[in-house]
């Protein structure tokens, strides 16, 4: 024991001199606790930056998931349905009158998209409207929306409870439907709702399935596809348009059904109005259209085909929008995560802030505690002892800021949550990484004035 390089007495010794720092930061509590303030804020920030990058991160892959895989949404734009140049104005090339026209978005659209383009995997037409659905005297208001069976699986759709509908019953028109779970809290609480029917309109519907609720984020949008299930109640779309409404103007005689894939086709009599040009609202068969592609990468050329076979279809006339919602989600991502990158940068730097702010009040500790330090190398310290001691003060302080930022930083991630409405993701690693780096800033950051302190001469440090 009594040889100074033994192990147990170097850690005796170290120990002591970490207790003596600890007793030196119990002096000066106010100093301290302002030296770690730096460091405090700067841990908070980056727990709080990077749960809001997580979290930012999270909603966009929910989102995908939400829009499904591969999927491609058409949807009417707000454009007339008549061309400038159907006003009655003569065409040079004819002499006569030539006027352009636009159904807008139908069902044909959907089996032309299915039958012409090869990368298409699967296609749901939809028809959104607002009902009330009644049950024993009691009213709820839903969105009824007609679909194919692809539907369910295009926007990753799991029932609670239930099945689907078939293809068999959405040829035959079938009053069935799938419903949300807020339509099920309503008219049945704690009872089975499947085989028990729901009154939308004049129209009776059997109740097959309950759709399995899910997360819905506040900044999704319908235009990419992205809405909350649960006040639908989901039927075919063949069932729409014979039981319900069919928004097109159609002549009932000019009728051309053709089934397959649970869809009707809808064919308009006619070739448009033979007068002059008069305003008409647009009617617009279907909401959208969502077409699933096999592979990602055939994204973009997939709706550029699809595009311009539209702009066919409609006479040259771009009433109609084409979006690729993962392709616009990933570059939202991708805008997230450089975003985050700043924000990290910036609370990083919030970080060595507070380490240079220890080392300035450690170095002016250093002259403020001269006879103290050569009082230590007087009575026997080494300069590796005046060394661990300051070392283990800075290191202490950063720690102590560390903890204290962890716990502000959680504090305002939720506090941000609470204010801005955004999702924050606080991940284990993030409080992890702000923690170390803490203790590494007390380390580095403390070195210079912990070597300074022990090169100092124990003669001229007392005689200050």
């Amino acid at each position: 024991m009594g040889n100074i390089n033994h192990p147990l007495y170097l850690y005796r010794r170290y120990i002591h001199d970490v207790i003596i720092a600890i007793e030196s930061i119990k002096a000066n509590k106010m100093k301290s606790f302002l030296t770690a303030l730096g460091i405090m804020f700067g841990v908070a920030a980056v727990i709080s930056m990077l749960a809001i990058g997580k979290g930012a991160q999270q909603e966009v892959l929910e989102q995908i998931k939400l829009v499904g895989v591969n999927n491609i949404i058409v949807t009417p734009s707000s454009q007339s349905l008549l061309s400038s140049d159907a006003t009655g104005a003569s065409s040079e090339t004819t002499g006569t009158s030539k006027k352009r026209f636009s159904r807008g978005l139908t069902l044909l659209d959907a089996m032309s998209i299915n039958e012409v383009v090869p990368t298409v995997n699967k296609i749901s037409p939809v028809i959104s409207m607002s009902y009330y659905a009644i049950k024993e005297g009691k009213s709820y208001p839903v969105v009824l929306e007609g679909v194919s069976p692809d539907y369910f699986g295009l926007l990753n759709m799991n029932l609670e409870i239930g099945n689907e509908f078939s293809e068999a019953q959405a040829q035959k028109s079938l009053p069935v439907c799938v419903i949300g779970t807020n339509i099920r809290s309503h008219f049945f609480n704690q009872d089975n709702p499947i085989g028990q029917y729901i009154k939308c309109g004049k129209v009776w519907l059997k109740v097959i399935g309950v759709i399995e609720k899910r997360d819905f984020t506040t900044s999704a949008s319908d235009e990419m596809g992205i809405s909350s299930s649960d006040n639908r109640i989901i039927i075919p779309v063949k069932t729409m348009l014979l039981r319900f409404k069919d928004r097109a103007a159609i002549k009932p005689e000019t009728m051309d059904n053709m089934v397959g894939g649970g869809m009707v086709i809808m064919m308009g009599g006619g070739n448009g109005d033979t007068g002059p040009a008069k305003a008409r609202e647009r009617n617009d068969q279907l909401d959208k259209i969502i077409i699933q592609v096999k592979e990602t990468e055939q994204l973009s050329s997939t709706a550029n085909v699809i595009k311009r076979l539209l702009l066919r279809r409609h006479s040259d006339l771009f009433d109609f929008e084409v979006t690729v919602p993962e392709l616009l989600l990933k570059q939202q991502q991708k805008t997230n995560e450089i975003f985050n990158i700043v924000l990290g940068a910036i609370a990083g730097i919030s970080l060595i802030v507070g380490g240079i702010g220890i080392m300035n009040i450690m170095l002016a500790s250093v002259w403020e505690r001269i006879r103290e330090i050569g009082t230590r190398q007087a009575i026997g310290a080494s300069r590796k002892d005046i060394v661990v001691q300051f070392l283990a003060e800075s290191t202490l302080i950063s720690v102590f800021g560390g903890i204290i930022g962890v716990i502000l930083g959680v504090l305002l991630a939720h506090l941000i949550q609470i204010t801005a409405d955004i999702k924050i993701i606080v991940s284990f690693f993030s409080v992890v990484i702000a923690f170390f780096v803490s203790a590494t800033v007390g380390i580095v950051f403390g070195y210079l004035p912990a070597k300074r302190a022990a090169s100092q001469d124990p003669v001229e440090s007392l005689r200050q």
